[in-house]
């Protein structure tokens, strides 16, 4: 632990967002592993990897409702927590995380239930098909018993972040990555489990890591701490943090919906192949959104601090830096996709040659304008970082509901030749509008906020 406990507020921006940053875009890398080794491990099982990978494929999409609520509560909550530690009140922010703990804990166990019990019925309306809803199912009726641990280790390592241990948070998510990694050829392969040695794979390694998580933050090393008495819900405190989480839930619980979206339209009209190289392109989404992610939250105590401790300068050069970071990364992430797509898609699945021709194909119009995309995460973020609530939810809304929904069944209409082929141009055409809007919209808040905080 840092011992200098105002390090957010004293040391020298580039240098604390390069030692922040490097550890949060590292966890994110590896976070990506659960789910990724999964399928392509999955996508290599003899005679019905591309079925079974499609099938845990439209799982992904429950399951980032699960990791949605996490963020419902984290991303609203962390911010905070940060601010408070600006205004050095740090007992507001010890309570701001015993309230968020408590009640990602009732929501893991509501969840855990409605899974359980519906579960069938949600992967058939996500897209599942008479071919993969088995497999589908074998997986999410192991993963949903894990519920409890994915909201724990999400959830509670956004706190752990927001104190600037991010070093700590990376060991959280290492931990249970190593764990996924050698147990999913063991159950899988070994034990011939399939997709269902998959999701255990997985919940054991969550587990693990929620252990961690747990114990670092009911230690004596972190500056806030778990404690009993902060575990009562008081509106006072939970509301605003639901408020500020608003933007990360829309964010991330809005691609189910699009993913019930797609999948529904590329059903309809590319078949099985079309809806497995929508997996294909999500995952290799993930390469471009999870290293943003990681600059973001590598930035986020920086700015939340400042912002609390009314230190314009400071919130105007972290943020800065965070988008010259981000965009050179999404633009070069762009270059790399354009130019390989099929070996981006033969990650996932070598065994189908048609499947992955498909794909590189698909790949370059889905991803057309990903090199803007480090503007988009990089201001969102900040509004969230910021606590601006209204401008980081407008943001997300726009973005998936206003433009991409609607773009996902308009497209065809508008390129009939290949009605497939135009479902995935929904994406960078969404994208591009998207952009336009939030740099705007940032340009705005963002100076309004830097004057209210230097008039003091």
């Amino acid at each position: 632990m840092n011992e200098n406990k105002d390090f957010l507020g004293t040391e020298p921006v580039g240098r604390l967002l390069r030692r922040l940053a490097v550890p949060t875009v590292t966890a994110q890398l590896i976070n990506m592993l659960y789910n990724v080794v999964d399928r392509i491990y999955i996508g290599h099982i003899p005679e019905i990897g591309d079925l079974a990978l499609t099938g845990v494929g439209v799982c992904m999409s429950i399951i980032m409702v699960v990791s949605a609520f996490a963020a419902l509560v984290s991303s609203g909550g962390a911010p905070r927590a940060s601010i408070f530690m600006g205004q050095k009140r740090d007992d507001a922010a010890e309570e701001t995380l015993g309230n968020c703990f408590a009640l990602q804990v009732i929501v893991s166990l509501v969840l855990t239930a409605i899974l359980l019990r519906w579960d069938r019925d949600f992967l058939l309306a996500f897209g599942a098909s008479e071919n993969t809803i088995e497999y589908a199912v074998g997986y999410m009726d192991i993963y949903a018993m894990g519920t409890l641990f994915v909201q724990l280790t999400l959830g509670m390592n956004a706190f752990i972040t927001a104190q600037g241990f991010t070093k700590i948070s990376m060991l959280s998510v290492t931990i249970g990555a190593v764990c996924n990694i050698i147990l999913d050829p063991i159950l899988i392969f070994g034990l011939h489990m399939g997709v269902r040695g998959a999701a255990l794979a997985t919940i054991v390694s969550q587990a693990v890591s929620c252990l961690w998580v747990v114990s670092f933050l009911a230690g004596k090393r972190t500056r806030l701490r778990l404690q009993v008495k902060n575990f009562r819900l008081r509106p006072q405190v939970i509301l605003p943090c639901l408020a500020l989480g608003t933007a990360a839930f829309v964010m991330q619980s809005s691609e189910s919906v699009i993913a019930v979206c797609f999948n529904s339209s590329l059903l309809r009209y590319g078949g099985d192949i079309a809806v497995g190289a929508m997996t294909i392109l999500t995952s290799v989404m993930q390469f471009a959104m999870l290293p943003l992610q990681g600059f973001s939250q590598g930035a986020q105590p920086i700015i939340s601090y400042n912002r609390g401790a009314r230190n314009a300068g400071r919130v105007k050069e972290a943020f800065f830096l965070l988008l010259k970071v981000c965009l050179t990364y999404s633009t070069a992430l762009w270059g790399l996709v354009m130019l390989f797509p099929e070996l981006f898609a033969k990650l996932f699945n070598n065994s189908n040659p048609a499947l992955v021709s498909y794909a590189g194909t698909a790949l370059r119009i889905y991803m057309a304008v990903a090199l803007l995309f480090g503007i988009q995460i990089a201001c969102q973020m900040t509004f969230t970082a910021l606590g601006n609530a209204k401008a980081a939810a407008t943001a997300a809304i726009v973005r998936k509901f206003v433009l991409l929904l609607p773009l996902i069944y308009l497209m065809p209409v508008l390129f009939p030749a290949n009605k497939a082929l135009a479902v995935y141009l929904a994406e960078p055409v969404a994208d591009l509008l998207a952009v336009s809007f939030t740099a705007t919209l940032f340009f705005f808040q963002f100076r309004k906020t830097l004057a209210e905080l230097e008039q003091g």
